[in-house]
């Protein structure tokens, strides 16, 4: 794979992604060539309606398309801890498996469903940590056991039971490890919760705990899919906080995907505005707030409530992904469309600086 496809301070590039879903009704055209850019170590917000693609285009980059989804064009290009370039869309099962969890990790959008009723929270972080960190893990027993060497008996050190010991110590590594993680995530009290089942905790103890589990490996990259939408408006903002405060521990990338433009204009340094499976504008937060230029983003955030000032909702629906309209899938519900707006699917170009939109309005866009 050629690295110049990513540029230096590039971390992931997805390229003409196109995702289909086979159902019954017919073929669900979910995401139509979209195009993201994220650099190293920053936060990039992708913001749309219920529909638009996001969380799609987000488990695709760890190609996880969920069934009956099928991946049928473009690239997600990823440059990991090591440097080197990889398509994720062409490595097998096993290049994925080292990929997932430890370079790429997800917050998903319920932790009800993340988290697997049946087993105790530490058993869950610690799955993760024992199938990317082993090694390390065990390098870091066998240098408990010769701290403890000098106390050991005579009977531990017998044959039939040496391995049962390496695996006592392994255990008590491994929780050690999980302890500092959930003290990170300012659990007051790890030592109850690391024993608890997923059940016996808030839902923001949840959503912690499966932070915590994306964090295990250090990711390079980190896909946020709304993980405060079911929670209360206080425990929103400690989430929000507590990501971006681990972001700057780890040093991670992160891709947070949300409808809440108040969320994106706090931790985000860039935003990809989605309609309809198609990314339409892109910049920095401040510019997409002070100078939005597509149709759709100006009246997204003219959507939003203000106090003092009258509702004022977008006009039509979210179209039908069976049979999207032609051209600009925006443009039934635009004011500003024209002939060819119904015709022609514009293509996502540089206007300013930093500033790509996808509209006939600017230029030959």
């Amino acid at each position: 794979m050629p690295a110049q496809v990513l540029g230096e301070n590039e971390q992931l590039k997805v390229e003409d992604l196109v995702v289909r879903f086979y159902t019954y009704e017919g073929i669900v055209k979910a995401v139509e060539k979209a195009k993201l850019t994220l650099m190293k170590g920053e936060t990039l917000g992708v913001v749309g309606e219920t529909g638009s693609g996001k969380s799609v285009t987000a488990l695709t980059i760890m190609a996880l398309t969920p069934t009956p989804g099928k991946v049928e064009g473009g690239h997600i290009y990823f440059k990991g801890t090591t440097g080197e370039t990889v398509d994720v869309l062409s490595l097998k099962e096993a290049g994925l498996l080292k990929i997932r969890g430890k370079e790429i990790s997800m917050i998903f959008q319920e932790p009800n469903a993340a988290l697997d009723p049946l087993f105790k929270v530490g058993d869950q972080i610690a799955e993760a940590i024992l199938a990317h960190r082993l090694p390390e893990m065990l390098e870091k027993a066998n240098q408990l056991k010769k701290e403890k060497a000098n106390n050991s008996s005579f009977l531990k050190s017998l044959p039939i039971l040496r391995n049962r010991s390496r695996d006592k110590l392994l255990q008590q590594v491994v929780r050690k490890e999980i302890l500092e993680l959930l003290r990170l995530m300012e659990i007051s009290d790890p030592e109850r919760v690391i024993d608890a089942y997923p059940h016996e905790l808030s839902g923001g103890m949840q959503q912690r705990i499966v932070i915590a589990t994306a964090l295990a490996c250090s990711p390079t990259l980190l896909l946020a899919d709304e993980p405060t939408t079911n929670l209360d408006v206080t425990v929103q903002a400690q989430i929000l906080d507590l990501i971006t405060r681990l972001k700057r521990r780890f040093g991670s990338s992160i891709i947070y995907i949300t409808h809440d433009m108040g969320v994106i204009a706090e931790i985000c340094d860039r935003v990809a505005v989605m309609y309809a499976g198609s990314v339409v504008e892109v910049a920095p937060v401040l510019e997409i707030f002070k100078t939005p230029l597509h149709p759709y983003t100006k009246a997204l955030l003219e959507s939003i409530p203000r106090p003092g000032s009258s509702f004022k909702s977008i006009p039509g629906t979210v179209p039908n992904l069976v049979t999207p309209p032609s051209g600009c899938r925006f443009h039934p519900r635009c004011y500003h469309a024209m002939e060819k707006c119904s015709r022609e699917i514009p293509e996502l170009k540089e206007i300013s600086k930093g500033h790509c939109v996808a509209c006939f309005l600017y230029g030959d866009a």
